[in-house]
């Protein structure tokens, strides 16, 4: 049923509007909405704010007209947990009279009772101002009814600039149109950027080696610190190194068959450590600045205790058999999926609610941030219910959708309440395939609920321009990652450079981690490249503009191999201009044309670009600067643009 004011289009939301759109505490969000009436009245808008629950609306902010019935305005939420956002529109009728009469008295028209008119509203908008403007507004009423001044005095005391801004935003009583009420989920600000390092515990002699080692991540300047499952292995159809089916006494096996008479889920591999050493871990890393994130892998080992116990929470074959995970041609033998669907609905009940007791298990050892292994394997039903379930209790934990899957079902997983996702990104390897992807999710309609983390490679995944590649392809495309999204990750080894596929035709690693340990050095024998990771990091945190998404602008370069885009801060007082040859193997120059009005830079003026990888600052005048990159010596420029100096 449409209202006297049509309001239509409303962002931020989601597809369904069964789900929150998402923001983080303290972000600048934009809420926009076409609206529109019959008539030729003046329209007035505004935005409110509150958490979900409360009685009163709590922030309000007006809306701005951008044109073709566009309007917009900047809200901000102030803590982590689910808040609400309200569109309210209505006939402006004090900016209404404003208008109609200055059109009335510049064409000689008798105005007086116009005059009184407008004397009548500022009547009645007397009473719902702000206490301290309520004389001005009332001295207005009066002036315009002073019938011993001049028709223009009355006019003009009626038409003074500080009575509209008195009486602008207050609706009279009973004229307001309302949308319904769109919901946001906010999270604390790691929801939206954050620096991921992903090391298995194994490899590093459990978690007392971890810890021994966060000092050094976070010196590379890494946020989070996610670890594959922890959990027992399971022994049966135990895969070898390389993912070969015959497994070997000392084989160690994947951390994702989990499961074996040591427990499950909820138990820890006793060659990684005990829980006070876990917790020590987790303690450690927060005193270091980081966080730990856990692999959230919802399947099971051939041993796992619930084959056991719960066989209706598995798929059966006609023999009578479990069915093992498959993904042709892809074959997991030592992994069986778990049936969140049986025909039973109390045997769906208490699946659902064990594997969410997973979850609150390790958020009571500390942990705030899962990885979540494979989620569009589950039933998007399952999603809803449970992050939502954990979310209520503990608004800061945040979830990684690792769904490399397609573009439909990411969203969706993004939808129903996933903080971020993994992406493309891996595959995206030219100028016009990055530019259009960041595009799409910088400013399509997903933006308003799905987060990208830009990974470069994974344990499962080593692709484009690494394999076999030279350190100047892992160092140009660890820059994009870290630059193009506020949130990206690593895989230890990244920093090695190790380049070796399993084949031509497999993406994975030769000789992988996932079936093996593969001890590295640290300190004085670290990768060669983490100087670099370290460099970057650092300027992702000196730099609030990339720590977002929606101010993402790209410019012209006439070469394919370099990439040229800007990012600013919510604030616009943060700008950041970087030059990326997307060539590992060649030098690349170029005249670059920058949209300097865009960038909010004078044309006529200089400016200085500081680059924060290398330290050098140059001044430039004009569109048109001039840059050459040498790959073997430096992937990009990450420049911080700012008016020059005096001399």
């Amino acid at each position: 049923m449409l209202g006297r004011i049509v309001i239509d289009d409303l962002r931020p939301r989601t597809p369904s509007r069964s789900f929150p759109a998402k923001a983080v505490e303290g972000e600048a969000v934009t809420v926009s909405g076409d609206i529109f009436a019959d008539g030729h009245d003046v329209l007035a808008a505004r935005v409110r704010t509150r958490r979900r629950g409360a009685r009163r609306w709590g922030g309000e902010a007006p809306m701005v007209h951008l044109g073709n019935d566009r309007w917009e305005t900047i809200v901000r939420f102030d803590g982590p947990g689910r808040h609400e956002v309200v569109v309210e529109a209505w006939r402006d009728r004090f900016a209404t009279w404003r208008h109609d009469v200055s059109v009335k008295a510049g064409a000689g028209q008798d105005v007086e009772l116009e005059l009184e008119e407008g004397a009548r509203l500022l009547d009645e908008l007397t009473p719902l101002v702000p206490e301290l403007r309520r004389a001005m507004v009332a001295d207005a009423a009066a002036a315009l009814r002073r019938s011993a001044c001049s028709v223009e005095v009355r006019l003009n005391a009626g038409l003074d600039d500080a009575v509209a801004a008195a009486v602008a935003g207050v609706p009279l009583p009973g004229g307001v149109s309302a949308a319904d009420p769109l919901p946001v989920w906010v999270d604390r600000p790691r929801g939206r950027a954050g620096a991921w390092y992903e090391l298995f515990p194994r490899s590093e002699g459990g978690f007392s080696g971890v810890a021994k080692r966060l000092a050094a991540v976070a010196d590379m300047g890494f946020d989070i610190v996610y670890l594959p499952p922890v959990h027992p292995i399971g022994r049966q159809h135990r895969k070898g190194r390389d993912n070969t089916l015959a497994a070997g006494p000392d084989d160690v096996g994947s951390p994702w068959a989990i499961g074996a008479a040591e427990g499950g889920h909820t138990a820890l591999h006793p060659e990684l450590g005990t829980f006070d050493d876990f917790d020590a871990m987790v303690a450690e890393a927060r005193d270091q600045g980081m966080e730990i994130a856990l692999d959230y892998a919802l399947q099971c080992a051939p041993d796992h205790p619930w084959v056991g116990e719960h066989p209706e929470w598995f798929h059966h074959r006609p023999d009578g058999t479990i069915r093992y995970a498959e993904n042709p041609p892809k074959r997991y033998q030592d992994i069986y999926p778990i049936n969140f669907w049986p025909e039973d609905e109390a045997d769906r009940v208490a699946l659902w609610e064990a594997s969410r007791d997973i979850l609150t298990f390790w958020i009571g050892h500390g942990v705030r941030t899962f990885r979540v292994d494979n989620p569009h394997t589950k039933p998007m039903a399952f999603w809803a219910w449970a992050i939502p379930d954990i979310q209520r209790a503990h608004p800061d934990v945040l979830f990684l959708a690792e769904a490399f899957t397609r573009p439909k079902v990411m969203a969706k997983l993004a939808e129903v309440g996933f903080t971020q996702s993994y992406t493309y990104f891996t595959w995206r390897t030219t100028k016009a395939e990055l530019t259009a992807y960041v595009t799409e999710l910088s400013t399509g309609p997903t933006a308003d609920y799905m987060r990208p983390n830009f990974w470069p490679n994974t344990p499962d995944i080593l692709s484009g321009p690494l394999r076999n590649g030279s350190p100047a392809a892992f160092r140009l495309r660890l820059l994009l990652a870290a630059t193009l999204s506020p949130s990206y990750g690593i895989y230890r080894g990244y920093e090695w450079c190790e380049n070796e596929p399993q084949s031509d035709a497999n993406e994975e690693y030769r000789n992988s981690e996932k079936y093996e340990l593969r001890p590295r050095g640290w300190d004085d024998e670290a990768g060669p490249l983490t100087p670099f990771v370290r460099r970057v990091n650092q300027a992702r945190r000196a730099h609030p503009a990339l720590a977002t998404l929606r101010n993402t602008r790209f410019h012209h370069s006439s070469k394919d191999a370099l990439l040229v885009y800007s990012r600013a801060s919510d604030e616009g007082d943060d700008l950041v201009l970087c030059v990326v040859n997307l060539d590992p193997d060649h030098w690349q120059e170029d005249t670059l044309s920058l949209d300097l009005g865009a960038l909010g830079l004078p044309g006529d003026e200089a400016y200085e670009a500081h680059d924060e990888l290398t330290g050098a600052t140059y001044t430039w005048y004009g569109p048109h600067p001039y840059v050459r990159l040498d790959p073997a010596e430096q992937p990009g420029h990450v420049l911080h643009l700012r008016a020059a100096r005096p001399a």
